[in-house]
């Protein structure tokens, strides 16, 4: 039986009259009984009101990020411990703004959609027993190695010794050689060193090494990499394990020495995204069709694996890109999962909303460089508007179709996404999403653009852009659950946006490569082999059970290519688009044909037209079918042609007659025939006696 759920208290404060907060409205726009009261300095001389609310047993939802260290300590003192807090930041998102007297519907919105809990993601284990590699160039990678032997258990590699001064004491390992190749995560890292060689212990003036190899491999648990070349993984700040800096500065070695130490013991890692292979769309009989996660993973987390891939969640940084472009949602999100992320969307826009805010603008953003952005935009400049809503995500890049979809779905006028400038090349998919969207909103005359994508890391310009984004019109705010899988999501917030549009065509052209569309058949060719019907991935393509027939279903096509490569005739070809009419949705006939009947039985087999092409090429041309009789096996059924066949007599498969078996008979009957005559007319008996 599950425990009934705790209630929630909210405790909300003005931060010193630096925010207006009418604690009435902001009750009413959240459904609340009773006004809230506003405190002027709830973590400091009001902080009884938070001890209270501790006596009380609720849960507390404190409106505050900046105190929550002091608040934890304070229920923990009061032995309440962190279960049960939940905090969120009001002040910079919302109430520190140029229109400080505008910012309660945000506010209001902020607090609905931080109580809306998600569905926990699972967790996988990183064990590290310590064992680290310092890598490194001279004295100094020595100095960093002897500093973390006292911790950690440490071996250094030297890519260059020339300033290393032989150890009075040799505390850890010593070798030479550099790192041709370097794989694995947290707790199983695997090198592959050149010029490999152990220190000679009579190193005298300088530091000598002896026996040098190539192509040495060892394990480690941890790699400190400060070499100052080029990192040993392309994803080196999301790969577990691996700390790369630059040896010339002194204070970025001591944060990574620091960080370092407490990489020992075993670590709790999410996995950020599910996978379900039986919609995968990678490949089918080894023809390769979709490989969107494969090319837009920066981690390697994603391989292939046969006709589906692999995902290694010790490896995967947790990005989403691969959740955002994966046609078929076989690759899904799961920090937050994509129900959440959609539910979130609704409960802020539509709190927003009743709460008396206009013109709504989802401003998704990372902790990580967002959040940052936005605090210095409130402390140094005007803050957010009024109708921005922040919403934090891990990482925007997981953003799909679906969900910006949903946004807009929503009612939200337009939307900004802050993205990490650091790896431009991971923007990509992406920005494909965003292309996606917007072609299909352009196809339906909405004006705009109504998605922006900043990279921009100075908060005055972000502040600049949001402030100057033009009113544009208005859209019918609409209301749905996020039931169904990524497609059928996000057909229903297509549809809601259709509904409203200023131009609700049935058919829009996409870009190549999007995960609508349709095949293009050259009928003629088709011989309706059904290879195609085979290896759809998705089932959109389909045959009938009594007769040749191919048919399509659109709004199963994710664009695949898999039927393209897999066609024998090379007869198909791929149109990306999107098809809102009901067509779409239910299965059409491509090509449909009589079936042939057995000559001999009357059993469909085949079709006409491929019986009558064989006959026509055989005929009189090909040595084994040279009469009628022999033509007559290719209009027979398989049953039919293996009976006729041997009743024929020329049964390719009739071996030599086997010999007959001697019996005794044939013994007895030899021995009277080679008999003297004397013996000839003796009985059988009488020869054994």
């Amino acid at each position: 039986m599950t425990a009934p759920a705790r209630s929630q208290r909210l405790l909300v404060c003005n931060c010193q009259r630096t925010m207006e907060i009418d604690g009435k409205r902001l009750a009413d726009a959240l459904g609340l009984a009773e006004p809230l009261p506003v405190h002027l300095e709830l973590c400091r001389s009001q902080i009884s009101a938070f001890e209270d609310g501790l006596k009380s047993g609720a849960a507390l939802h404190v409106a505050c990020t900046q105190e929550a260290p002091l608040f934890r300590e304070v229920a923990a003192d009061k032995g309440g411990g962190e279960a049960g807090l939940s905090f969120t930041n009001i002040r910079e998102r919302a109430g520190w703004c140029s229109s400080k007297g505008s910012a309660l519907p945000k506010i209001a919105a902020l607090l609905a959609e931080a109580a809306h809990m998600s569905e926990p993601t699972g967790m996988t284990t990183l064990k590290s027993g310590g064992v680290c590699l310092v890598y490194g160039r001279g004295q100094a990678a020595l100095d960093v190695a002897a500093e973390l032997s006292d911790r950690l258990s440490v071996t250094v590699l030297l890519s260059n010794a020339e300033d290393a001064l032989p150890p009075g004491i040799v505390s850890v390992p010593i070798y030479k050689g550099r790192i041709r190749k370097a794989v694995g995560h947290l707790g199983a890292f695997e090198v592959e060193i050149d010029g490999y060689a152990p220190m000679l212990p009579s190193s005298k003036g300088a530091l000598e090494f002896v026996m040098p190899r190539d192509g040495a491999r060892s394990t480690c648990d941890i790699v400190f990499d400060m070499s100052g070349g080029t990192p040993l993984f392309a994803d080196a700040q999301r790969r577990d394990g691996y700390l790369h800096v630059d040896p010339s500065h002194p204070a970025a070695v001591a944060r990574a020495m620091f960080k370092v130490t407490d990489l020992v013991g075993e670590f709790e890692k999410p996995l950020y995204v599910s996978y379900d292979a039986g919609i995968c769309a990678h490949a089918r009989s080894q023809k390769v069709g979709c490989t969107n996660c494969l090319d837009n993973c920066p981690t390697g987390a994603i391989t292939p694996n046969g006709d589906y891939v692999a995902i290694d969640p010790a490896l995967c940084g947790g990005c989403g890109s691969c959740s955002a472009v994966c046609p078929t949602g076989a690759v899904s999100y799961a920090y937050p999962q994509r129900a959440d992320l959609v539910a979130r969307l609704d409960v802020l826009l539509r709190t927003y909303r009743a709460a008396g805010g206009a013109r709504p603008v989802v401003l998704f953003h990372d902790e990580k460089h967002g959040s940052p952005l936005i605090a210095a935009m409130a402390r140094l400049g005007k803050g957010l508007p009024p109708n921005v809503l922040p919403l934090s995500l891990f990482s925007v890049l997981q953003l799909g179709h679906e969900a910006l979809a949903s946004a807009l779905a929503f009612g939200a006028e337009q939307i900004v996404v802050l993205a990490p400038p650091e790896h431009p090349a991971e923007l990509a998919a992406l920005e494909s999403q965003i292309g996606l969207t917007a072609a299909i909103l352009d196809g339906l005359g909405y004006q705009g653009p109504r998605m922006h994508l900043s990279t921009d890391r100075d908060p005055d310009a972000v502040e600049a852009l949001l402030y100057t984004l033009p009113a544009l019109p208005t859209t019918k705010p609409e209301t749905f659950a996020a039931i169904g899988t990524k497609r059928e999501i996000a057909r229903i917030a297509l549809a809601k946006l259709r509904a409203s549009a200023p131009e609700p065509k049935d058919l829009i052209a996409l870009p190549v490569g999007s995960p609508y569309g349709r095949i293009r058949v050259d009928v003629p060719g088709c011989t309706l082999c059904l290879a195609c019907v085979g290896a759809c991935p998705a089932n959109a393509l389909s045959d009938h059970p009594d007769r040749p027939q191919l048919s399509f279903t659109e709004s199963a096509c994710v664009q695949c290519g898999v039927c393209v490569a897999t066609c024998p005739e090379k007869v198909i070809t791929l149109e990306p688009r999107y098809n809102f009419s009901g067509a779409a949705m239910s299965p059409q006939v491509v090509k449909g044909e009589e079936p042939f009947h057995c000559v001999s039985c009357g059993k469909p087999f085949g079709t006409k037209s491929t019986i009558e092409r064989v006959l026509a090429r055989l005929e009189g041309k090909h040595a084994m079918f040279q009469t009628q009789a022999q033509l007559r096996l290719i209009q027979m059924c398989d049953t039919c042609r293996i009976v006729t066949v041997s009743e024929q007599g020329n049964d390719p498969f009739k071996g030599a007659a086997r010999p007959r078996v001697r019996t005794t008979e044939d013994y007895l009957a030899e021995r009277e025939r080679d008999a003297p005559a004397g013996q000839k007319g003796k009985k059988p008996e009488d020869f054994l006696n």
